[in-house]
């Protein structure tokens, strides 16, 4: 399947809701790299045709810009990480000192042009209240009624005082509203001036660990090639060594009792069928011809039945009882609804509407992931994340109870949820 996306570089948008978003970051990264293998490709048949003459070479223009490093007295390039030289604050305090002071610079600056607007209106609040205040005195020729001008100068003088302290508890009440203002605006600027360090920050981090998982699949596809061509070893000479001593013919008939004790088992939220139907337990002489990708329901039965049961694809490790963890074609939504109840760390494994596979529900503390298992080959692996190849379902389960799915996600397979209901919903499957 994988191979197939990568072929056409296109993947159909129902198959692609079904990624999780690390599942995407990785498939979009090989789609790329198979891009850039065939450019250069391409660049390597066009540049061979140059030599041999059937095309003419192309010019290319030569850059004057270059670009010259500051080395330091060893001879290397030097670097300098803030925080990490002696003497060097943290980078997280030197960015807080420095978003505070920022703050505290913009919030003053505004305090003291709204100070400078709140000062001449004072002013000229006053010196007009007083000047009317004097022509008033003056119309009614107080100074003139009053037989003692010293107690007209003090009357004067008197209500010269009462104006200045008016306005001077007017001065003071102003200074402390814009003094409220400035400390409001302080608070406001820090906040969206941290707001955009933290988001910085986190795209930062996003792009560290896509480079990081980008560098783990490279170095776990070498791994895969590895292991795969140590397996295919191992595998021809086990079957040599299994011919020699005369146990192959000895599966078929494993195969048959296989499915009589099939009947006998009897578990909880197990469904075991009659032996009789498990006829399609035997490896078929004449493989079937399979579309593209599923459907309809019945040929993914059929896919299942011919495919995968010769596989023991959902039944537990040398056991012929169905795993509790394994599930029939039930949607996104029902397997949810099975796992809303439980903890962390619980999953189930049902059968693929969208490819030739298997999708892995798994439990977080608040929501639901789903992991595509692609089992169109002779192996199982997630699809477009773990290069880890698996020889039967059941391995690629029992491994990840050890190791996590995805390192950023942290995905540890802890408890398996069973059947709710009988039949169990992938009695279909095995009829």
């Amino acid at each position: 399947m994988l191979q197939q996306i990568l072929q056409d570089a296109y993947i159909d948008p129902e198959l692609l809701a079904e990624l999780s978003d690390v599942q995407k970051h990785i498939l979009f990264y090989k789609i790329r790299e198979e891009q850039l293998r065939r450019w250069r490709e391409h660049e390597a048949q066009e540049t061979l045709a140059q030599v041999e003459g059937q095309q003419p070479p192309k010019t290319k223009q030569v850059s004057d810009k270059h670009i010259q490093w500051l080395l330091g007295a060893d001879g290397e390039v030097w670097v300098w990480i803030m925080g990490e030289a002696p003497g060097d604050k943290p980078y997280e305090e030197i960015s807080e000192e420095l978003i505070t002071e920022r703050a505290r610079l913009q919030a003053q600056k505004e305090a003291e042009e709204l100070w400078r607007q709140k000062e001449a209106e004072i002013t000229k609040k006053f010196w007009d209240a007083l000047t009317n205040e004097k022509a008033r005195i003056l119309a009614e020729k107080w100074k003139v009624e009053m037989e003692d001008r010293k107690a007209a100068k003090i009357l004067e003088e008197q209500i010269h005082e009462e104006f200045k302290r008016k306005e001077e508890e007017e001065r003071k009440k102003q200074e402390e509203q814009i003094r409220f203002q400035e400390e409001l605006r302080a608070k406001e600027l820090y906040r969206t001036l941290k707001q955009a360090q933290m988001q910085r920050h986190a795209s930062e981090k996003e792009q560290h660990e896509w480079e990081e998982q980008l560098r783990r699949s490279k170095a776990m596809d070498e791994e895969r090639s590895h292991c795969a061509q140590h397996a295919r070893d191992e595998y021809q000479r086990h079957s040599l060594h299994a011919i020699q001593k005369g146990t192959v013919a000895g599966l078929s008939s494993m195969f048959q009792e296989l499915g009589q004790s099939h009947k006998e088992e009897t578990r909880p939220y197990h469904y075991h069928p009659d032996p009789g139907p498990l006829l399609p337990l035997k490896i078929p002489v004449r493989a079937w011809e399979r579309p593209l990708r599923p459907v309809s329901r019945a040929v993914i039965v059929r896919w299942f039945q011919e495919e995968q049961l010769p596989r023991r694809a959902g039944f537990e490790r040398n056991a012929t009882s169905i795993a509790p963890w394994f599930h029939g074609i039930i949607s996104r939504e029902d397997s949810e609804d099975l796992l809303e109840s439980m903890t962390e760390g619980a999953f189930l494994v049902r059968v693929s509407d969208k490819i030739w596979g298997y999708t892995l529900s798994y439990r977080l503390q608040k929501g639901f992931k789903h992991f595509l298992v692609d089992a169109s080959g002779d192996f199982y692996s997630f699809l477009g994340l773990d290069p880890n190849r698996h020889a039967t379902l059941t391995d690629l389960i029992d491994f990840h109870k050890e190791e996590v799915i995805t390192v950023s996600g942290g995905e540890l397979l802890q408890e398996p949820c069973g059947q709710r209901d009988s039949p169990p919903d992938y009695h279909l499957l095995f009829e």
